[in-house]
């Protein structure tokens, strides 16, 4: 995969998911539990007149449906986790998630409607580290880097 746009920042990074996801009506993200819910919270915030669930690792059968409730996206009941796009969260290639490229190939045959996409969405080049962006056929991956400063 090639650079095609660049982003700044987070409201930029929520921008190329939105745009990404424009076609779609549901959209399922897979990530690890703690860590990965609450960017799968922000994303399905900016997309939120669209369907969105969560599912906790590879696990379709803990597919939660994340709604708007006045403290923002929750997670609550059990859904259906089929959606028009899969967005594997950067987590899930994380060695403490114990996950090979055939894990996500698996889920992606489980979940992804038939000519639906699928997305990577990762921080400091996550998927390009362990090589999950030459092994699997994400449509595209939006990669966020972060740098940061501490003020005294």
């Amino acid at each position: 995969m090639e650079p095609k746009e660049e982003f700044k920042g987070i409201t930029g990074n929520l921008m190329a998911f939105k745009k990404e996801v424009a076609e779609a009506n549901k959209v399922t993200f897979a990530g690890l539990p703690g860590v990965c819910t609450p960017f799968a919270e922000l994303f399905a915030y900016v997309i939120r007149d669209k369907e969105s669930v969560f599912i906790t690792g590879v696990d379709a059968k803990t597919a939660k449906k994340m709604e708007m409730t006045p403290q923002g996206i929750q997670l609550t009941d059990d859904t259906d986790p089929r959606a028009d796009v899969l967005a594997i969260l950067g987590g899930l290639s994380m060695p403490k998630a114990n996950l090979e490229v055939e894990d996500i190939a698996k889920l992606k045959d489980e979940v992804l409607k038939e000519g639906g996409k699928m997305i990577g969405l990762c921080y400091m080049s996550m998927f390009q580290q362990v090589g999950w962006d030459e092994k699997l056929d994400f449509d595209c991956i939006i990669d966020g880097h972060l740098s940061g400063e501490i003020l005294r």
